[in-house]
């Protein structure tokens, strides 16, 4: 498993092997949206950066969940359709939201590492 990145808006990121990239959401933001229960997955096909590509629905609230560089989405979790606790139960794993193919696949490594979102969160937690 190659190293994680992490946005803003609290979804990570993975790079596969074959050239695409896997995102969900962070435990930090599936544990502020509380149980989850229901996902909206996102279209296969091109999204801009910051373009709502899925949204997730939790007994608390809804949230969107953002395309984080431009590409296209080629796989959703549509395990999360029947099971949305998933992403509850195991967000960095089988709680996956979808794969994409980024346009830049260098743009990956230059999104936030474990240390650069952990002093993200705390400075939120701080404000």
């Amino acid at each position: 498993m190659s190293e994680l990145r992490f946005t803003e808006d609290h979804e990570w990121l993975r790079a596969e092997a074959d050239g695409s990239v896997t995102v969900g959401i962070t435990a930090f933001a599936q544990n502020a949206l509380g149980d989850v229960v229901y996902v909206q997955l996102p279209e296969l096909q091109q999204y801009e950066k910051g373009a709502e590509a899925s949204t997730v629905e939790s007994v608390k609230a809804a949230s969107g969940v953002y395309m984080p560089l431009d590409g296209e989405v080629v796989a959703v979790n549509e395990n999360l359709e029947s099971s949305p606790e998933l992403v509850n139960e195991d967000p960095l794993g089988e709680g996956w939201f979808f794969r994409f193919i980024p346009a830049d696949a260098n743009a990956v490594g230059q999104l936030l590492d474990q240390n650069a979102y952990d002093r993200l969160i705390k400075a939120n937690a701080d404000a």
